[in-house]
């Protein structure tokens, strides 16, 4: 009873399917390809606006496109056919000045267009055209680029330097790097030209954030930022004091400053030696040694607050008069009487003593070989005893010679 079932459910099954397929059109498994529906040849040039409104004296760089339409590889030759009074117009890829160009079918390729006035160049609208064509001469486009110049506002802060560490601080060897933000706060990429006043002698120079190499000018896109660092060397024989830096930021008529000042300190060093040169000392287990050192001030600033201590064997005592040395003016000279007592126990031989001068940012060490002696009452023992001896050798030989 069940496969009757089940062969009558089969047998309804097939003929709805059937059914379906009969009304229903075949299924596009594989879809028809798609029509290249391109010229078999065409181009274009064209810039990426049509018409700019610039400042007076602005110079204007943007992209020119070349595109080829077609399915045929084009070598397309360009040129600026009107350039008005008073404009310099450029076309460049990479380094170089470009006429023509080799462009693949379907695909296009910018060339950098600069459009730079002069100063007699006033407001008004002027009128820029580009010609490109194959270079059988059959396909042409043209372009054309309205290009609006107006006054400048007076009260339009269109450059901006901000520094948010105007003032640093350091020893006149050291050398001071300043972060400045480069604001162009108009819509039109510019170029700016960096400069900068110092005191006489000193060295500045600019550099990109992160990098080594030195710039003069930089680029900045409309709108946006860019952070320059500004290195500033002073000369080695600069005293200390407050020096003021003003960095001058450019393009075309406008401009802008910001004011750093180096604060320098002067170079602290110090130097420490014995007066003689000779660095050896004798000395007897527990008792006191004696040396003079000398402390020089060899930098620029004044060295305050100059203290002493000591590196030395296991219960040795080095003790300085004076124990520190309150202030040391630029060249001059103090010196200072060192005692250095061995432990009574220590054995003879040569021993190692330094001698540490602790300078304001600069220090000096001494090292010092102590030679340690036997005592002097040992040796009167000593004498004693061969006395001793030779007594007794003679007395034995007297006694001897009688018997």
């Amino acid at each position: 009873m069940d496969h009757l079932f089940w062969r009558k459910k089969l047998f309804i099954l097939f003929v709805l399917f059937s059914l379906v397929s009969w009304v229903t059109p075949p299924f596009p498994f594989a879809q028809e390809e798609k029509k290249d529906l391109r010229p078999e040849r065409g181009i274009a040039v064209y810039t990426e606006y049509s018409g700019i409104t610039i400042p007076k004296g602005e110079t204007v760089k943007m992209d020119l496109t070349l595109e080829n339409k077609g399915k045929t590889d084009e070598t397309i030759d360009v040129k600026i056919a009107e350039i008005p009074k008073g404009w310099k117009a450029t076309l460049k890829g990479g380094s170089y000045l470009v006429t023509g160009l080799f462009v693949s079918n379907g695909k296009s390729r910018n060339l950098a267009l600069t459009l730079e006035p002069d100063k007699t160049v006033g407001p008004g609208t002027y009128l820029f055209q580009f010609d490109a064509k194959t270079e059988d001469g059959k396909f042409t486009s043209s372009h054309k680029l309205t290009v609006t110049v107006k006054e400048r506002d007076p009260g339009m802060d269109d450059i901006q330097l901000v520094t948010y560490y105007p003032v640093l601080r350091g020893q006149t060897d050291a050398r001071f790097e300043f972060s400045v933000e480069v604001m162009n706060k108009i819509e039109v990429d510019r170029t700016f030209n960096l400069s900068a006043v110092g005191p006489e002698k000193w060295e500045i120079n600019f550099k990109p954030s992160y990098e080594t190499k030195q710039i003069s000018s930089l680029r900045i896109r409309g709108g946006q930022s860019q952070t320059v660092a500004v290195e500033v060397t002073p000369p080695r024989d600069a005293q200390a004091g407050e020096y003021p830096i003003l960095v001058r930021v450019s393009s075309g008529e406008k401009k802008a400053e910001a004011k750093l000042t180096v604060i320098l300190t002067g170079i602290y060093k110090i130097d420490a030696g014995t007066p003689t040169g000779v660095l050896s000392l004798e000395a007897f287990p527990g008792k006191p040694a004696n040396f003079s050192i000398f402390v020089k001030n060899t930098g620029s600033a004044v060295n305050r607050n100059i203290t002493f201590s000591s590196f030395k064997p296991e219960n040795w005592e080095v003790t300085f008069k004076p124990e520190k040395i309150d202030a040391l003016e630029p060249n001059a000279l103090k010196q200072v009487e060192v005692t250095v007592k061995p432990a009574p126990q220590a054995l003879v031989g040569d021993y190692s003593v330094g001698v540490l001068v602790n300078g304001e940012k600069s220090d000096k060490t001494i090292e010092m070989r102590v030679t340690v002696k036997a005592s002097t009452a040992w040796g009167w023992i000593g004498v004693g005893i061969i006395l001793f001896v030779i007594a007794g050798l003679s007395a034995l030989f007297i006694w001897l010679g009688r018997r």
